[in-house]
């Protein structure tokens, strides 16, 4: 291994494609961004984004990747063929994280039996549900098969591996992976379409190297390992460094907790891992900084939030959700969003809406502690949000806890530390 041995994360979050290169010190020497070059929907975009960012870094620092890791958004779903291909037409597109399937609910239900009945995967809006339809869509259209079903994270490694088999562990549990058995959940192995599924790998579990086709397009050395990475919000909360009793929120597109438990535990709409031999425990709702930015442009949010008096209350009782649905603090595919009154000042508005958010966090934190979690003292936050101070008090006033801003710790970079320490630790 080179002296300056360095690691290349990847994180496909919901409004776009992040790079981060780390050394062995946990130093970030580089970071770009980008929004996708196609619809999310599109796995050719996710594609197209990666090699363009990855051009975008130094040739030194490429040069000296050994390793290499990829995390997607939990849930985001699509068809393809043992080679990666797509199918053609509107079958192409990916069911992405958000898009719950009521009519499917109850068929998910009944395959992962009444072990899985208070997991993800027995949700409208876990990806076994969106599964179902994927694949009663492929017959419909009479597409031939055979199909193999697979999350963001794990097509794209896919294709850096030229070997689409994979799946990892933390990606699957809303399909119906039992973590704890390690087997899949009740009758999903027995399936017709259960070749479909993929073979299970854990979080950090070195892969292979890089496939000729993938090394040549990103500029990489073809000697670079592969290394299964995780879910977008875990990977943030990697790069953390969460002390005990913190937990970690992170602001983005949408609202996601997560934290640290001695145990598992399980519910609709929660979501649990093992990260470094803990349990990663927490859950993500459809609400967050994405609703703002249909509202608000970047700096419109910039001079609004300056406006805000985090000390008083708006006296509105608001619930951003962009769309009808929620999958945490509650399940609830039906949930509408409140987004009126809508008051004649914006940033009376904006602070609703932000209270409103906050809301929701201190219900999650709430719903996690009931559930078992060990209560949470201070909280670390992460992603885009983390930079609004005015939120950052705001939620401060209404969690009744202590918060930290830490923006600049990304997932990729979560990513980035994975890939380095699996391969150094061999």
């Amino acid at each position: 291994m080179p002296p300056e041995a360095l690691g290349l994360g990847i994180d496909l979050g919901t409004s776009g494609i992040r790079l981060a290169v780390l050394n062995a010190a946990g130093q970030l020497l580089a970071a770009c961004d980008s929004p996708y070059p196609a619809p999310f929907a599109d796995p050719r975009g996710w594609q197209q984004g990666l090699e363009s960012l990855c051009r975008q870094l130094p040739a030194e620092l490429r040069s000296a990747v050994v390793a290499i890791a990829v995390d997607g958004t939990s849930g985001t779903l699509l068809l393809c063929r043992s080679d990666g291909g797509l199918p053609s037409g509107p079958l192409a597109a990916a069911l992405p994280y958000h898009q719950a399937v009521p009519e499917w609910a109850e068929t998910a239900a009944a395959l992962v039996g009444e072990a899985g009945a208070h997991t993800p995967a027995a949700s409208a809006s876990g990806s076994l549900a969106r599964a179902l339809q994927l694949l009663d869509q492929a017959n419909a259209a009479e597409e031939p098969g055979p199909w193999l079903l697979r999350h963001q994270a794990d097509w794209l490694m896919g294709w850096l591996l030229g070997d689409w088999r994979w799946g990892e562990e933390g990606n699957n549990l809303r399909l119906g992976w039992d973590q704890h058995q390690r087997r899949w959940m009740g009758r999903l192995a027995d399936q017709p379409w259960s070749a479909a599924l993929p073979e299970i790998c854990p979080s950090g579990q070195v892969l292979g190297r890089l496939a000729g086709e993938a090394a040549a397009a990103l500029g990489l050395p073809s000697a670079c390992t592969v290394v299964a990475g995780s879910t977008d919000a875990s990977a943030a909360v990697l790069a953390a460094d969460l002390q005990e009793s913190d937990g970690a929120a992170v602001l983005g597109t949408t609202l996601v907790l997560k934290q640290f438990s001695d145990r598992p535990l399980q519910g609709p709409g929660i979501s649990c891992q093992r990260v470094a031999g803990r349990w990663l425990v927490g859950g993500a709702s459809n609400a967050g900084a994405g609703v703002l930015r249909t509202l608000f442009s970047d700096a419109q949010l910039v001079e609004l939030s300056r406006q805000i008096d985090p000390r008083r209350s708006s006296g509105l009782a608001l619930r951003p959700l962009p769309r009808a649905g929620e999958r945490f603090p509650i399940d609830d595919p039906l949930l509408e969003p409140q987004l009126e009154p809508r008051p004649v000042s914006d940033a009376l508005y904006l602070q609703a809406l932000l209270e409103g958010l906050a809301e929701i966090e201190r219900a999650g934190w709430q719903r996690l502690e009931q559930l078992g979690a060990p209560p949470v003292q201070r909280v670390v936050s992460l992603g885009g949000g983390a930079r609004n101070p005015q939120w950052r008090a705001l939620r401060q006033r209404l969690l009744g806890r202590p918060v930290i801003n830490r923006p600049q710790c990304t997932a990729a970079q979560g990513m980035a530390r994975l890939a380095l320490s699996a391969v150094t630790a061999r």
